[in-house]
């Protein structure tokens, strides 16, 4: 494995000797988009490609790292005042303080770690450091006694409180929870979950990232957050969970059209989730991958989260024959997901990347991606 003998040379350099090995993914989000906040489903999985640590204790109260894909080292102590100026080096020292701050054990080591978790693609790569620096310190120091809900929320809680993010669950919880060949239906409300066979004959998820990202001049994000609460508000409940188009539909005339609009996405995402599961669990490919094209068509014309390079690598996924195709992630640059049939996946990709560089000037970054574990301990 070419990412663990790089690990092994460079700890090697830089520490002497040998420690143990941990890891864990990125991530993929199949169907469920904005329906986090409004206590609704998503459904994700870890993916083939991680964050990779070599990590030993060193009988000191200070922590030594080296990152083998910035060729940076940091060090600092494990009290809050020892926050490092790193920002990437803020990820592993907000994991441990969360852990102390939880009444866990976290004494000082030396890690070199190092990733493919594409950056910029919306796979998650900080839920991955996170969660592979949470699993191994509860392994090394803890007797692997905190649970894993515990440590998804060690990784959140690191975002919220040391890398200035406020973000969910889903990233952390799909790094630590994954299942190879699975993906799990989270109910972001209650934090249960289930995992669904995803081993489809035939078929392979691809990602097409548009590397374009545009930047906003307001923030679009809490904006829809905003329109979703009022909705919920009106309605009289906590969250648009609970809410069915007649419901919506009652309160039409009374909510700006602005707002109808995105309650009506978030309200169709839920049963779009469920309607995939249930699909999934009939084997009818055809109905997930109709399913994943009407989110981007919600997410483009409802949402309103969408921009002309997604809806272009959208429409070449149609033209091409792709089963399932929609954006993913927040929207306005990042990737599509794609459900490609084999027969069609070389000529997919070569048709996707002439055209999407014949109208912008570039071409799209192709990942494929496979269904794998996510936080272990590498035993070999």
């Amino acid at each position: 494995m070419e990412l663990k003998k790089k690990i092994s040379e460079a700890f090697a350099s830089h520490f002497g000797g040998e420690g143990t090995f941990y890891s864990s993914a990125g991530r993929i989000n199949l169907i469920g988009e904005h329906t986090d906040y409004n206590g609704g489903f998503v459904f994700p999985g870890a993916i083939d490609k991680v964050i990779m640590a070599e990590i030993r204790p060193n009988d000191t109260e200070k922590v030594n790292l080296y990152s083998v894909d910035m060729d940076a080292s940091a060090s600092f102590g494990l009290n809050e005042a020892d926050a490092p100026k790193e920002q990437w080096a803020r990820y592993v020292f907000g994991v441990c303080r969360e852990i102390i701050k939880r009444g866990g054990t976290v004494k000082g080591f030396d890690a070199v770690f190092a990733g493919n978790v594409p950056l910029g693609a919306g796979l998650s790569s900080s839920a991955a450091l996170e969660s592979c620096f949470a699993f191994a310190l509860n392994d090394l120091f803890n007797g692997n006694s905190i649970d894993k809900f515990e440590l998804a929320k060690i990784g959140q809680s690191t975002e919220h409180n040391y890398c200035g993010v406020n973000c969910g669950i889903m990233d952390q919880f799909a790094s630590v929870f994954g299942k190879k060949d699975c993906l799990i239906r989270l109910d972001c409300r209650s934090l249960e979950y289930e995992y669904f066979p995803f081993k489809i004959d035939g078929y392979k998820l691809v990602l097409v990232d548009s590397v374009v990202k545009h930047e906003l001049v307001d923030s679009p994000y809490n904006k829809r957050r905003e329109s979703c609460e009022r909705v919920a508000k009106r309605l009289g409940i906590e969250t648009l969970r609970d809410a069915d188009m007649a419901m919506l539909d009652a309160v039409k005339s009374d909510i700006s059209a602005e707002d109808y609009m995105r309650a009506k996405f978030v309200i169709g995402e839920k049963d779009r989730v469920l309607g995939v599961c249930d699909a999934l669990n009939r084997g009818d490919i055809e109905t997930v991958g109709r399913l994943m094209y009407e989110t981007h068509e919600g997410l483009s014309k409802d949402y309103e989260v969408s921009c002309e390079e997604l809806d272009f690598l959208n429409d070449v996924a149609k033209e091409c024959g792709v089963t399932g195709s929609r954006i993913m992630g927040g929207g306005f640059g990042g990737c599509t997901i794609n459900l490609v049939p084999d027969a069609i996946h070389d000529s997919f990709i070569k048709t996707v990347t002439e055209k999407f560089n014949e109208r912008y000037g570039h071409e799209p970054k192709i990942y494929d991606v496979i269904i794998s574990d996510g936080a272990r301990k590498i035993e070999e």
